[in-house]
């Protein structure tokens, strides 16, 4: 498939819509799509200003009257974790990463189905098929991966593959010149007691460190979002106000 080279992208403005996050809003966003040649470095700028990458769209939310969708993000080296996060990184010990290429396999997509069914059940999730959740995984021009988290085996326990554990968390999370993105992160929702979502975050800001990357973006905070609350224990973390990184906590 032949790409045209873009040299300066095209922005557009979506209809507006409900609003995911908070109740009797409309959303309305701006988005250009990345399918260029330049298309990682153009993804690194726009996160650096606040846009998200969804499949080969980069958006960010442009409602009128409202700016309550904060980017935010961990700064590696200043980030201290709570004693409650040291606790679950304990907890979750016996789990083992593997940065992997955006490559879907039917264990991936029924995890994901598991999650979203418990989780999202009447979410815009709800209706996707294994080949909507292969698009959302491979369909990139970015450089992109499929983070997994997967119980230590045990020699004792039998298993398909003995050299790997059960499949507990996925994240998909693209690579920038500047940090690491969580785009989008499922779990088993059986092993909530873990808290793998805390978990995978807390990961990815040791990830980062030892790939010499000085930020974890974590997307949108969104004051009186429950959804949203737990992305406000990162602290320090930086939030995107009035188009400046500003430092946020100890």
């Amino acid at each position: 498939m032949s790409v045209e080279r873009q040299t300066f992208p095209q922005f557009f403005i979506t209809s507006e819509g409900k609003c995911a996050y908070l109740p009797g809003r409309v959303e309305r966003k701006v988005f250009t799509h990345l399918v260029s040649f330049e298309a990682s470095e153009l993804n690194d700028l726009l996160t650096r200003t606040g846009f998200r990458r969804s499949q080969n769209i980069a958006y960010r939310p442009a409602c009128e009257g409202c700016q309550n969708c904060v980017p935010v993000r961990i700064p590696v080296d200043d980030f201290a974790p709570s004693r409650t996060m040291r606790k679950i990184r304990r907890r979750n010990a016996d789990l083992i990463g593997e940065f992997a290429p955006p490559k879907v396999t039917m264990e991936h997509y029924e995890l994901f189905r598991r999650y979203i069914d418990h989780r999202h059940g009447d979410g815009s999730m709800a209706g996707m098929t294994v080949q909507d959740f292969t698009a959302m995984v491979e369909e990139t021009f970015v450089d992109t991966r499929l983070v997994t988290y997967r119980r230590r085996p045990r020699p004792s326990m039998p298993a398909p593959d003995a050299r790997r554990g059960a499949l507990l968390a996925c994240a998909l999370t693209d690579v920038h010149d500047d940090g690491l993105s969580m785009i989008y992160s499922f779990y088993d929702p059986d092993a909530r007691a873990r808290s793998p979502g805390t978990h995978m975050i807390l990961e990815h800001v040791e990830r980062a460190r030892r790939m010499g990357l000085p930020y974890v973006y974590l997307g949108y905070w969104v004051p009186g979002s429950a959804k949203m609350d737990y992305k406000a224990r990162f602290l320090p973390q930086d939030r995107l106000i009035d188009n400046q990184w500003v430092r946020i906590g100890r």
